[in-house]
């Protein structure tokens, strides 16, 4: 899952970036409008946590363009604005939840997974590819009822893949779905990730194959 914060308290969008990066989110994090406009025209985003009083403007005015672009992307208003006029008005516009700061971390945590739980979700909950079922709402990947263990980006690329399966995932997609803006990215380090994923899968009979299509990307597909 990624995450794009708007946020320009410095140390206050820092501590969310550790905390979502702890919980295997990939976060992104700009603190102006102009920015965030231009990172949701590059990115496709499965969340948006959105300040209001930013040094160009009202949040809540970059909303509609979050919902021309993708209808269905939960946004969730983080503001010290409280009143419940600036709710209302946080509502009305199109925000999924406001929360008032400060607030506790364990709470933001709560609202995320409640966004992501709405009925439009529903539909794709679970995924099934071989003996693996991916979990789409709690970001797990289960074989025979046991849940593998994979580090972070190993499971943004298998989430990534298996949301497409049999179909071939350009490279530049995964490594948009996998890395943060700020990340540092060496020329062989998806294929490691994969590389780690395939032995990993093979390992706890998940029955999946992942193919590289040369010069092109990945495609993950049943390998019965």
């Amino acid at each position: 899952m990624r995450i794009l914060i708007v946020e320009d308290e410095v140390e206050f969008a820092a501590a969310l970036c550790r905390s979502l990066t702890r919980e295997r989110f990939v976060v992104d994090h700009v603190d102006r409008l102009t920015m965030a406009r231009e990172a949701v025209r590059s990115v496709a985003y499965d969340l948006v946590l959105l300040d209001r009083t930013l040094p160009d403007g009202d949040g809540l005015s970059l909303v509609p363009s979050l919902r021309a672009g993708n209808p269905g992307l939960p946004i969730i208003v983080l503001s010290a604005l409280g009143e419940i006029s600036d709710r209302v008005a946080g509502l009305d516009e199109g925000a999924d939840d406001y929360l008032i700061k400060p607030f506790a971390l364990e709470e933001m945590f709560a609202r995320i997974r409640a966004v992501r739980r709405r009925p439009a979700d529903l539909a794709v909950e679970q995924i099934r590819v071989g003996a693996l079922v991916f979990d789409v709402a709690n970001d797990e990947a289960v074989v025979a009822g046991v849940r593998l263990d994979l580090v972070r980006r190993e499971l943004r690329v298998l989430a990534t893949l298996v949301k497409r399966r049999g179909r071939t995932v350009l490279r530049e997609s995964l490594e948009h779905a996998v890395y943060g803006f700020d990340d540092e990215v060496q020329s062989n380090t998806l294929d490691s990730h994969i590389s780690r994923l395939r032995r990993k899968l093979a390992e706890a009979g998940a029955g999946i194959e992942i193919h590289a299509i040369r010069g092109v990307g990945y495609l993950l597909k049943s390998s019965s």
